[in-house]
């Protein structure tokens, strides 16, 4: 475990409380559970906006799963600041969120940036601690084990309850997302190859994900809208399977519901190598291994997913116009099984 008196400041956290102050009445904000890093007791916050009526179109963005992509928590950050500046004049944003409800949680694993690691302040790799197992194309190790937490991507103890960090996401996600009738999330990581991926589920199986329809949609409306997007989109089964992933485990709950919602969850895995590429120093760091650390660098990767975001928030709100129905929802499913499944 490293130092804690050596770990980076979490400048991030008092980014997250400031935000939250300067958005007054027009956010709501609460905590949804602790964490404990030494003597410390770091906070799990949730900010909303927007309509809370459960007929209403939902939108979720998250960010710090894995302390050491610290990127990943600024994006989720960045996009509440632009929301949290815009409250006071931006009356576009103001009809926006008559028809939305947006959560935000950037800093879900707070004791991870804290101490810089990829698992929680217990060892525990939050997005293996889902109670869902892969199958038997699993990889070793790298989909998750219950070995260690000295290793890497450590699931925890057999029939142990999550932990307090995967268990406060998803009772937010079931509590203000689950309960509407279609809602989209952004769980922004980074860390994977040279190209910026958006993952759907499943990371268990290679089983089709449900809503593979609704999913080829929203492609095609982000593929004319922002036609220049870098962004390629596939099942994560694709690159690996997992055990334990927390966005499975709730793309199975929401199937489970009484009246099942549209449920589109979505990882932005920002590609890292590309910043390594480009400053091959950062090899010798071990958050320049996720992590942009030139300053320039880190300002245009926020202004590249800003935008996407903002794309996204607004084509939640729209779903009605763009969710596919009848023939075309059978055409959709038809064009994503010869996509993404094909063979």
């Amino acid at each position: 475990m490293p130092d804690h008196a050596v770990s980076p400041p979490l400048t991030e956290l008092a980014e997250l409380q400031a935000l939250i102050a300067a958005g007054g009445p027009g956010l709501q904000a609460r905590v949804a559970g602790e964490v404990a890093v030494g003597r410390e007791r770091l906070p799990l916050w949730v900010v909303t906006l927007g309509n809370p009526a459960p007929d209403r179109p939902g939108f979720g963005v998250f960010g710090g799963v894995h302390g050491l992509e610290r990127i990943g928590a600024e994006v989720a950050l960045a996009f509440l600041r632009g929301l949290v500046m815009r409250l006071r004049w931006d009356t576009t944003l103001e009809r926006l969120l008559e028809d939305l409800r947006i959560v935000v949680m950037p800093l879900v694993n707070p004791g991870g940036l804290r101490l810089a690691t990829r698992a929680n302040p217990q060892g525990i790799d939050l997005m293996r601690n889902a109670p869902v197992d892969g199958d038997d194309r699993t990889p070793w190790l790298l989909g998750g084990h219950r070995l260690s937490p000295r290793l890497p991507w450590y699931r925890g103890p057999e029939g142990a309850p999550m932990q307090p960090e995967a268990r406060a996401l998803c009772e937010v996600v079931e509590a203000e997302l689950l309960p509407r009738p279609f809602a989209l999330t952004v769980d922004c990581h980074s860390g994977f190859g040279l190209h910026d991926r958006l993952w759907f589920p499943f990371a268990h199986t290679a089983r089709p994900f449900p809503h593979l329809a609704e999913l080829q949609a929203f492609s095609d409306i982000l593929d004319q809208s922002l036609p220049q997007h870098p962004y390629l989109l596939e099942p994560q089964s694709r690159q690996y399977r997992a055990h334990g992933d927390l966005w499975d485990h709730l793309v199975l709950q929401a199937a489970a519901r009484p009246r099942p919602p549209v449920l589109l969850p979505l990882t932005l895995e920002m590609g890292s190598w590309l910043w390594v590429k480009k400053n091959p120093r950062q090899l010798f760091s071990r958050l320049g291994l996720f992590n942009p650390l030139i300053g320039h660098r880190q300002q245009r990767v926020l202004r590249r997913h800003l935008a996407w975001l903002d794309f996204a928030a607004r084509a939640a709100a729209s779903a009605a116009r763009w969710l596919p129905q009848g023939i075309e929802r059978g055409r959709c499913a038809d064009a994503a099984l010869a996509r993404w499944y094909r063979g």
